[in-house]
C-alpha cells in the first residue's frame, strides 16, 4: 500500500490540471481516490463528432478515466456524484458534505486536495465543492490520530506573481487577455500563502497528453499559446489549509508528500 491521496473536485479534468504532474511522477506508487461532484455535462464540446449534449456527461467520465490511465495511475478509485453541472450551489449542503465525507471515510486518505476559496477561476461549482470538501475532511477525520489518516488538507492554487507574469507575457505578444476579474478567469493567491511547490517539468509532456485526453474540452488548452503550455503547467502549487503552517519559519515543501507519516 502506498500513500493514500484523495482529490475532491467539481468537474472531470479539474484534477488533471491541478494534480496531473504529481500523478505522472508518483501515480504508480499512490493509492488515488478521485471524487468528482458533477460529470461536466454543461461543458463545451470542442468537436461535434465527439459528443452531444445528451451524452456529454458519459463521454466526459470516460475521458477522465482515460486521463488517469495516461498519467500512469494504477487502480484509481473514481467516484462521480453526478450532481448538476453549474448547479452545485443549489445542492443541499449537508447532503453534499455527507456524500464526500462517506467517500473519504471509506478510504481514510493521508491527504486530501481540493479547491480553495477562490476556486482557481471563481467558478461557483469550484468554490462550493471546495467548501464542502473542507467540511467533509474535518467530519471524516473526527478526532484524528487513527491509522495516520487525514494528516493534511491542501488547496490547489496559482501564485499571484505567476499569474501576473502570464498576463504580461500575453500582452507583450499583442494578445488581448480581457478583464482578469471577469467570470471564469484564473485567480491567484498571495505568493506567501503557498506551502507546496512541485516542479513537474520533467513530466509535463505526459500531463499535457492527459489534458488532451479530455478531448471535448480542448478549447481551454488551445487558448494558451503552445510554446507557453509547458511553463504554465509545469509547476503545481498548493496552500495548506490544515493543519496551519507557519510559513514565515517553515520552508516551502517541494513534494506534496514530504513529511507524511505512512
Amino acid at each position: 500500500m502506498g500513500i493514500r491521496l484523495a482529490a475532491v473536485f467539481a468537474h472531470p479534468d479539474d484534477d488533471t490540471y491541478g494534480l496531473g504532474g504529481i500523478l505522472a511522477i508518483d501515480g504508480g506508487s499512490v493509492d488515488y481516490t478521485l471524487i468528482v461532484a458533477t460529470s461536466g455535462e454543461a461543458g463545451v464540446i470542442s468537436d461535434a463528432s465527439l459528443a452531444t449534449k445528451e451524452n456529454l456527461a458519459q463521454v466526459r467520465e470516460a475521458e477522465e478515466r482515460e486521463a488517469i490511465e495516461v498519467l500512469g495511475v494504477k487502480d484509481a478509485s473514481v467516484h462521480f456524484l453526478r450532481y448538476p453541472d453549474g448547479g452545485l450551489k443549489d445542492v443541499p449542503r449537508d447532503e453534499l458534505i455527507d456524500r464526500i465525507a462517506d467517500a473519504l471515510g471509506s478510504v481514510r486518505p493521508h491527504l486530501v486536495v481540493t479547491f480553495g476559496p477562490e476556486g482557481i477561476t471563481k467558478h461557483d461549482d469550484h468554490i462550493t465543492v471546495g467548501q464542502a470538501a473542507t467540511d467533509a475532511f474535518h467530519r471524516a477525520r473526527g478526532p484524528g490520530g487513527v491509522d495516520n489518516a487525514f494528516q493534511r488538507l491542501l488547496y490547489v492554487a496559482i501564485p499571484q506573481s505567476e499569474l501576473d507574469r502570464l498576463w504580461d507575457t500575453l500582452r507583450a505578444r499583442g494578445l488581448d487577455v480581457g478583464d482578469p476579474q471577469a467570470p471564469f478567469m484564473p485567480r491567484g493567491v498571495p505568493d506567501e500563502s503557498i506551502s507546496v511547490r512541485v516542479d513537474c517539468r520533467d513530466v509535463v509532456k505526459r500531463k499535457l497528453d492527459a489534458i488532451r485526453a479530455h478531448r471535448t474540452q480542448q478549447v481551454e488548452l488551445q487558448e494558451l499559446p503552445e510554446d507557453l503550455q509547458p511553463e504554465i503547467l509545469g509547476e503545481e502549487c498548493f496552500v495548506q489549509a490544515w493543519p496551519p503552517r507557519d510559513l514565515a519559519h517553515e520552508p516551502v515543501r517541494r513534494s506534496l508528500f514530504e513529511g507524511l507519516e505512512v
